[in-house]
């Protein structure tokens, strides 16, 4: 088999920032894999072409420039927010780079980072964490099956025991 759409794969890999030498951003390797949907439009369309055609047990190894996988940092999601904002998450939550997820007015929950802070202002950087990041892919395919009814219904892999499966978006 090979990897295409309507499959589900399971993959190891390494992230790192820059190159193969830079930061580890994360891995998955074979006892915790990656597993998902290929071809659902939830990953990002550049890690699937990278992906495609491979087949169980290649290695790959891939560099995504941030045009291709979050986009550059934008300046206007970052924010100047009240502190009264934060009053509910107590200010125990402002700390330098802490991740927080503050909900508008609509309902609407956005995922931060806190930059900084004054008596009145919390600057927060809404944009994605791997905004501005070339992305450094490299791991092997570890398995390749056809998805199960269940699964191309919802364009998820799903786990044996029913539950859906882990998949951010990538």
């Amino acid at each position: 088999m090979i990897v295409e759409e309507q499959n589900i794969i399971t993959i190891a890999y390494e992230l790192r920032e820059g190159g193969s030498d830079g930061e580890l951003l994360e891995r998955m390797d074979a006892n915790y894999p990656f597993k998902f949907y290929f071809g659902s439009g939830r990953l990002l369309p550049a890690f699937e072409q990278h992906l495609e055609g491979l087949e169980e047990g290649q290695p790959f190894e891939f560099i995504l420039p941030p045009e291709q996988a979050y986009g550059p940092v934008d300046p206007r999601n970052i924010i100047g927010v009240p502190r009264e904002a934060f009053r509910h998450l107590g200010d125990n939550v402002l700390v330098k780079d802490n991740f927080i997820t503050l909900t508008d007015d609509n309902g609407e929950a956005h995922n931060g980072r806190i930059l900084s802070w004054t008596e009145d202002m919390v600057q927060v950087d809404f944009n994605h964490a791997m905004a501005g990041k070339t992305l450094h892919f490299s791991g092997v395919v570890l398995n390749i099956r056809n998805a199960t009814v269940d699964e191309l219904i919802r364009k998820n892999y799903v786990e044996e025991d029913g539950v859906r499966g882990w998949e951010e978006e990538l």
